[in-house]
């Protein structure tokens, strides 16, 4: 599923970066620089709409832009995260017999190499 908040960029003296989302209690990040910063927004957003997902928590809907006030050395800028869901599905599948045959006797996990397989495959 995919989110879009603003956050709020303050430029702190040093050239870092101060990050804060209005609508998210608590979410809050800093980034050395502003390459930094942006990455630093994402994983802030992404692991705040993960922790209240999973606890079940409601999501409050993002501002729209022209409502954000924002000061002196400050800016808008819309975070974008996908979260992928963790729920595991069962999906029958086959093998020839002496492939399954040998992975019991290595005690591989077939559920663990067919999931790092397909990641490997789907993310490059």
């Amino acid at each position: 599923m995919e989110y879009v908040y603003p956050a709020v960029f303050y430029a702190n003296d040093n050239g870092s970066y101060t990050i804060t989302y209005p609508d998210l209690p608590g979410c809050v990040s800093e980034g050395k620089s502003l390459v930094n910063a942006l990455a630093m927004a994402y994983s802030a957003l992404a692991e705040w709409i993960k922790y209240h997902t999973d606890k079940q928590i409601p999501l409050p809907d993002a501002s729209p832009l022209y409502s954000i006030t924002v000061g002196a050395n400050e800016f808008v800028n819309l975070t974008r995260v996908e979260i992928k869901s963790g729920r595991s599905v069962k999906r029958t599948v086959s093998i020839p017999e002496w492939q399954a045959e040998k992975a019991d006797q290595a005690g591989l996990s077939l559920s663990r190499i067919l999931q790092d397989a397909l990641t490997d495959r789907l993310v490059r």
